[in-house]
C-alpha cells in the first residue's frame, strides 16, 4: 500500500504529460491556418493595441467649472433708453457651468395686484355663467371672479395687473447687441488615479495673454475666452434666429489625455453643439419653441406693492466636461496578451474542421490524430512495436513523396501515405 502511495506522488511530482501533436504536410490547411494566425495578430496589434490602447488603464476626471460674462447691450423703446449690463442680463448671476443670457423680453411694467379683464382668447365668454367663481384655467393669469365683461367679452380674474400680453415677440431681438458678449471659462480637472491636476488655463497662457485673446479653433483653440456670436455660428444656428425666440447650446470641454508623454500635451479641446433650437430654419410649425421663462422685480410705490414682469427669451448655455486619460499598466497589458494568446487557438479548431469534416481524405487523418483503446484489452509490447514502426512508415513516406515531387495535390500525399500504411 505504501509502494503504491509512493509511486503515485513520484509520478505527480516528477512526469510530465504533454499532448499528442500531428504533424499534418496540407497547403491548403497549412495557409489557412497561417491566414487565421495573421488576422488575429492583426487584430491584436491594430485593434486591442494600436486603436484601443489595451496597454493603458484608465481614469476618468473630476472637474469643476465658473464662468464669466462681459459686455453691455443698449436699448431704446419708444424714447426710453436702458443699459444692460452683466447683472441685468445673465440667470443666475453666480458663474455656473448652465446659464441663461437674455437676447430678448416683453416687460410688463407697473402690475398691481387687483381684479382685471383676462386677455382675448384666454378665456372669453357671452355672459357670467361662462366665468366659473373661484376658478382657474391653466392657461390664464389668475382666478375667475363669476363676472364676464361686456366691454373685452372676457372674464374677470384677480391678479397682477395690468396681465401680460405676450401674443407678439419683438422682430429683431431688443439684444442683439449680445453678438459681442464674451464668455470667460475656468475649468480644472483632477485624475485621481494618476495623480495629475490640469486647468484650461495652460502653460502658455498668462494675464497677458487673456487679456487679448479670442478663441478662434484654427489661430487661438486654447484661448478661454469666446464671443456668444462665434459659439451660436459654430454650434449650426444663425443668432438672430435664435436670439428672438432662444434655444440651448452645449459647450464640451474634452480632456483625452495621454500621460505616457509629457503632462504639458495634456490640453483641453473645445466643440460646440446646439441642443435645442431651430438651427436649419426649416422647422416652422414646431410647438413650443425656443426657451423662455419669466422673472418680476418687485417694489412699493406710494405703499403700494407693485411689479415689474419680463418674459425673458436667451440662450442657455450648458458646459460639459468629457475627459479620459490613459497610462501604461502592465496588468491591462498582460491581460490584453493574454486574450490575444488564447484566440491563436481558433486557428487549431477550424483546421481541425477542415481536416476532419471536409477534406476527402478525413477518415485517413481522423486516424492518424485520434488513438482508440479498448479499455479491457491490455496491448502487449508487440503491438506496440507494430504500431510505432507503422508511424516511421508513414512519415518517411511522406517526406518520399514531398521530396520526389510525384504530385502537386496535397492530398494526393496523404492519399499515396495511407496506401503504403495499408500495405504494411
Amino acid at each position: 500500500m505504501m509502494s503504491q502511495i509512493s509511486s503515485a506522488l513520484s509520478d505527480f511530482f516528477f512526469e510530465y504529460e504533454t499532448p499528442r501533436q500531428v504533424l499534418v504536410r496540407n497547403r491548403r490547411v497549412g495557409v489557412v491556418c497561417r491566414l487565421i494566425q495573421l488576422g488575429v495578430l492583426a487584430y491584436i496589434i491594430g485593434w486591442v493595441f494600436i486603436y484601443e490602447k489595451g496597454y493603458q488603464s484608465t481614469d476618468i476626471a473630476v472637474s469643476s467649472v465658473f464662468t464669466k460674462m462681459k459686455g453691455v447691450g443698449y436699448t431704446n423703446i419708444e424714447g426710453r433708453e436702458r443699459v444692460w449690463d452683466v447683472a441685468d442680463y445673465v440667470f443666475p448671476p453666480q458663474g455656473d457651468s448652465s446659464f441663461v443670457v437674455m437676447t430678448n423680453y416683453i416687460i410688463t411694467e407697473g402690475q398691481k395686484m387687483g381684479k382685471c379683464p383676462e386677455l382675448h382668447g384666454k378665456h372669453n365668454c357671452s355672459s357670467h355663467a361662462d366665468c366659473e367663481g373661484g376658478s382657474f384655467k391653466r392657461t390664464g393669469h389668475g382666478q375667475m371672479t363669476g363676472v364676464c365683461l361686456n366691454a373685452t367679452k372676457t372674464c374677470e380674474v384677480l391678479a397682477w395687473c395690468p396681465v401680460e400680453d405676450d401674443g407678439d415677440v419683438p422682430n429683431p431681438p431688443m439684444l442683439m447687441s449680445a453678438e459681442n458678449y464674451t464668455l470667460f471659462i475656468k475649468n480644472s480637472v483632477t485624475f485621481p488615479l494618476f495623480g495629475v491636476s490640469r486647468s484650461n488655463l495652460v502653460e502658455n497662457i498668462d494675464t497677458a495673454y487673456i487679456s487679448k485673446c479670442l478663441y478662434d479653433p484654427t489661430n487661438a483653440p486654447l484661448c478661454p475666452i469666446f464671443r456668444l456670436g462665434d459659439i451660436v455660428k459654430l454650434s449650426g444656428f444663425k443668432f438672430e434666429t435664435i436670439a428672438r425666440v432662444g434655444g440651448a447650446i452645449g459647450i464640451v470641454v474634452d480632456w483625452t489625455c495621454n500621460l505616457d508623454v509629457d503632462v504639458k500635451h495634456c490640453i483641453p479641446k473645445y466643440t460646440f453643439h446646439g441642443l435645442y433650437g431651430n438651427a436649419a430654419e426649416t422647422d416652422q410649425t414646431r410647438a413650443s419653441v425656443g426657451y423662455n421663462f419669466r422673472y418680476a422685480k418687485h417694489y412699493l410705490e406710494d405703499n403700494e406693492q407693485k411689479r415689474t414682469l419680463l418674459k425673458v427669451f436667451g440662450i442657455r448655455f450648458d458646459i460639459i466636461v468629457q475627459s479620459l486619460a490613459r497610462k501604461f499598466d502592465i496588468i491591462p497589458t498582460l491581460t490584453a496578451i493574454g486574450s490575444g494568446v488564447g484566440i491563436f487557438g481558433v486557428a487549431t479548431v477550424v483546421c481541425d474542421l477542415v481536416l476532419l469534416y471536409l477534406l476527402p481524405k478525413r477518415e485517413f487523418y481522423k486516424n492518424m490524430k485520434f488513438k482508440y483503446t479498448d479499455p479491457h484489452v491490455q496491448p502487449d509490447s508487440e503491438s506496440l512495436r507494430i504500431e510505432t514502426s507503422v508511424y516511421y512508415t508513414f512519415e518517411a513516406n511522406a517526406r518520399q513523396v514531398q521530396g520526389t515531387g510525384q504530385s502537386n495535390d496535397p492530398d494526393s500525399e496523404a492519399c499515396s501515405t495511407e496506401t503504403e500504411v495499408c500495405k504494411k
